[in-house]
């Protein structure tokens, strides 16, 4: 079967790309796993993975240094939609995020930016409230220790995949 087409598209700044160069390592239904470098190369980050999580409406990701080394999860509020006669996935960044960083601390951001995009007509009032159900179900994973459970598969593929010699 042919590997699906992924494209980004964000609200602020408003566009759509295409991630040609990302890596799907393994999908299912409800999951899609990526490995990525990034698009403009960076010098706090250079690479990682990517879960999808398609029913769920969030992807979390694990950011690394151009040496391999684990910096940080980040995770991205997102609407999916899967064209099948294209075979093409079309994530919309709903624009929260929260990191982790390695010893716990959570950060939440840009929810400046989700009320600004409703504000100027960018986001339906209906998006708005997908995002912030999400984002409400997301931290519930965080804040009562349950992410590991649903991240299973993807640290078993990133595993894989880093010990067939990772590189960002």
């Amino acid at each position: 079967m042919e590997m699906p087409k992924l494209y980004r598209n964000r609200l602020i700044p408003k566009e759509s790309i295409l991630l040609d160069h990302d890596t799907i390592l393994y999908q299912n239904d409800t999951l899609l796993i990526t490995k990525w470098k990034t698009l403009k190369p960076k010098a706090a980050f250079s690479g990682g993975y990517s879960c999808y999580f398609l029913k769920e409406g969030y992807k979390i990701s694990r950011f690394y240094n151009s040496q391999g080394q684990f910096l940080y999860w980040y995770c991205d509020i997102i609407d999916t939609i899967y064209h099948e006669p294209e075979n093409t996935f079309i994530f919309t960044d709903l624009l929260a995020d929260i990191i982790i960083f390695p010893e716990g601390d959570i950060r939440i951001l840009d929810l400046d930016e989700l009320a600004d995009a409703h504000r100027d007509g960018l986001l339906s009032t209906e998006l708005l409230h997908c995002a912030l159900h999400r984002l409400h179900q997301l931290l519930q994973l965080l804040y009562h220790q349950q992410l590991e459970p649903i991240t299973h598969t993807f640290m078993t593929i990133v595993s894989a995949d880093q010990n067939s010699n990772v590189s960002f």
